[in-house]
């Protein structure tokens, strides 16, 4: 299951074809929303080609002409939620001019991505996923510094003294180890994970609101 993980302008290339057109990127959409379907059901791992043209109603031969394997499949559906969480992150954190405003927007952030995890077990089975596929940890750490980003903006209209590449670390640092974090909570227990995601928002807290 090979994909390109780059490209020349150090980009992250798709291992897809994406569709040209509007009747094409219907089709894909019917088979994103099949593959999303079977995986909620069985897991990616389980998943096999035939079931997914079937369940979206196209031909086998239709669905690997924009999806080589599974992995591009995968793939396609990790890319939608990187943008739909950059989007959602960007929007949360686009308007906040001081610490509580941070404190709010952060811990509203953590609390909506731990519920999308808990429940969307497609969510849980790609990120997953990404730790046995090294083009796949590649696009999650991409979507780890863009987020970043997000944050470091924040940071640096609140503290425009400190060192902004002091500001970067950490904000990277807290996007990177709020990933793990909530790793680990959706694989405990509930209750513990609970636990776990109020504790890493007091830890990240702490320091992203450090003078």
């Amino acid at each position: 299951m090979e994909g390109r993980a780059g490209s020349q302008d150090g980009q992250i290339a798709s291992p897809r074809r994406a569709p040209s057109q509007q009747r094409s990127r219907e089709r894909v959409e019917r088979m994103l929303a099949a593959a999303s379907v079977l995986i909620a059901e069985q897991g990616s791992d389980a998943m096999r080609m035939g079931e997914v043209a079937e369940r979206a109603g196209v031909s086998i031969g239709s669905l690997y002409q924009f999806f080589p394997d599974k992995r591009a499949i995968v793939w396609a559906l990790a890319e939608r939620y990187t943008a739909e969480s950059q989007a959602c992150i960007s929007a949360a954190l686009a308007d906040v001019t001081d610490a509580e405003g941070l404190r709010r927007a952060f811990s509203e952030l953590v609390d909506i991505y731990y519920r999308l995890f808990l429940a969307e077990p497609v969510m849980r089975d790609i990120w997953s996923g990404t730790q046995a596929d090294k083009a796949l940890r590649e696009l999650e750490l991409a979507d780890s510094r863009a987020n970043a980003e997000f944050l470091t903006s924040v940071l640096k209209r609140l503290r425009p003294a400190a060192d902004p590449a002091a500001l970067e670390t950490t904000a990277f640092l807290v996007w990177q180890m709020g990933e793990a974090a909530m790793r680990l909570a959706i694989s405990v227990g509930r209750e513990e994970g609970d636990r776990l995601v109020a504790a890493y928002k007091r830890m990240a807290l702490r320091e992203l609101l450090a003078e």
